[in-house]
């Protein structure tokens, strides 16, 4: 089994190059997913709304960037409560698929959160970053919000001195795509 990570810069095209590499591939998974269903959980809402001390109501959301922006503190505090759930999703998904040739895990934090070891192969997706905020923004992001979650992660550069393979996403798809053949033909 090769286990293949997929981690980039905030909004640098992780989830576009997750679906290209492990089509017919192996199985991906996708730690943003994993958060997206606790968020859909109206129990871990009322903990973060709890952990962060404003009142849990139907505009949890807008509280929430609020709180975030607000204090900057707020985010470490959710991070301490996602990521190891995460991590439990991923470690089972690695039990769950043990009997495939590849697998593909998109996790956005790899690097920062000291995963590096569970992988044979990391690809880095770099992109610039006023092309990754313009992305950011048409998935109905904010620049302040942009600008505090791009803070949070290493920088490209040393990102990419631990990663195998650096995958620039700054041209068309089909360009990706070629990119991305280069580094399959490699590994097949």
């Amino acid at each position: 089994m090769v286990k293949i990570g997929i981690t980039g810069s905030i909004a640098s095209g992780k989830t576009t190059v997750s679906k290209l590499i492990s089509k017919g591939r192996g199985p991906l998974f996708n730690a943003d997913r994993i958060v997206q269903k606790l968020y859909k959980k109206r129990s871990f809402k009322k903990l973060i709304a709890k952990k962060l001390k404003f009142k849990f109501n139907l505009k949890f959301k807008k509280e929430l960037k609020v709180s975030i922006l607000k204090n900057h503190n707020n985010l470490k505090k959710i991070e301490d409560i996602i990521h190891p759930l995460v991590r439990k999703e991923m470690l089972k998904f690695l039990r769950n698929n043990k009997d495939k040739n590849f697998l593909f895990l998109e996790i956005p934090l790899l690097v920062e959160n000291k995963l590096t070891s569970y992988f044979d192969r990391i690809i880095f997706i770099k992109s610039n970053k006023n092309l990754r905020l313009k992305r950011y923004k048409l998935s109905g992001g904010n620049h302040k919000m942009f600008n505090l979650l791009d803070s949070k992660q290493i920088k490209d550069t040393k990102k990419m001195k631990i990663c195998d393979h650096v995958i620039v996403n700054n041209k068309t798809i089909s360009i990706l795509k070629k990119k991305l053949s280069i580094i399959l033909s490699s590994h097949e």
